[in-house]
């Protein structure tokens, strides 16, 4: 006797779905979106409007993937699409919207960089949160705004994982930590000595070292240039589109399409 049996199955009508079949996958995303979670690029922006939209929420992703359960934002899904808004004509201005509690130190300076270094007006927005590394690339736009109930937390950087016990590791976090003051220095109005006291600052974090400003007290101490929202920041962007495109460029020089 054959010591396998046979499991009877009946064809199924459209419509219909096989017994002892799978259920159906849903389609795997096609276009721009395919590319975007297979590759981490992206195609220039096709937006009816002149101003492009990049929102960083979450924690900021670096060269370690984590747990699928956080929240993340990947670098290398941001950075082509600030090449790709760089590059497509029909963009005029971009704005950044964060809401992060910060992440990969280098990552987080890749994004301000690739922001301060754009050729189009920038704005960026901080919404609910920019916390540690959200910080420089809050500052990192042509203009900032935040939100009134916002908050951005600066405090020193942290390491993970093996340490060695040597001097050479306190130079190297040192480093890295001029890199991030550095900056946030050059590119807001706030000033190191300022920038350095808020870090260190005891006592305002109950199990951390560092300070926690919120929207208003971002603004005095020069970090933010103003409190507003998605309508401020919007209306300021288009004020800054308006402003590059009447303006003039310098006699002598060509000018490049």
């Amino acid at each position: 006797m054959d010591q396998y049996h046979r499991i009877p199955f009946a064809i199924a009508g459209e419509g219909e779905e096989t017994p002892g079949a799978p259920p159906q996958a849903t389609p795997p995303p096609s276009g721009p979106l395919q590319a975007l979670e297979r590759l981490g690029q992206t195609q220039v922006p096709d937006v009816d409007s002149d101003l492009y939209c990049i929102t960083i929420i979450g924690q900021i992703e670096g060269h370690i993937v984590l747990p699928p359960q956080n929240k993340t934002t990947k670098y290398e899904h941001v950075i082509p699409q600030l090449v790709a808004a760089e590059q497509n004509d029909k963009v005029k201005g971009v704005l950044i919207v964060l809401n992060t509690v910060g992440g990969d130190v280098e990552a987080g300076l890749a994004i301000a960089e690739m922001i301060a270094t754009l050729t189009k007006p920038t704005v960026t927005l901080v919404l609910g949160g920019g916390h540690s590394i959200g910080v420089p690339i809050a500052v990192a736009g042509q203009y900032s705004f935040i939100a009134e109930s916002a908050t951005m937390t600066i405090h020193p950087i942290r390491l993970t994982g093996m340490v060695i016990g040597a001097p050479a590791s306190w130079e190297y976090l040192e480093r890295m930590q001029e890199r991030v003051v550095r900056f946030v220095v050059d590119h807001s109005k706030i000033s190191e000595a300022q920038f350095r006291e808020l870090m260190m600052k005891t006592g305002e974090l109950a199990r951390d070292i560092g300070t926690t400003v919120v929207g208003k007290d971002a603004v005095r101490y020069g970090l933010i240039d103003e409190i507003g929202g998605i309508g401020r920041a919007l209306g300021k962007l288009r004020e800054m589109v308006d402003a590059a495109a009447t303006r003039q460029p310098p006699p002598g020089k060509p000018v490049i399409q």
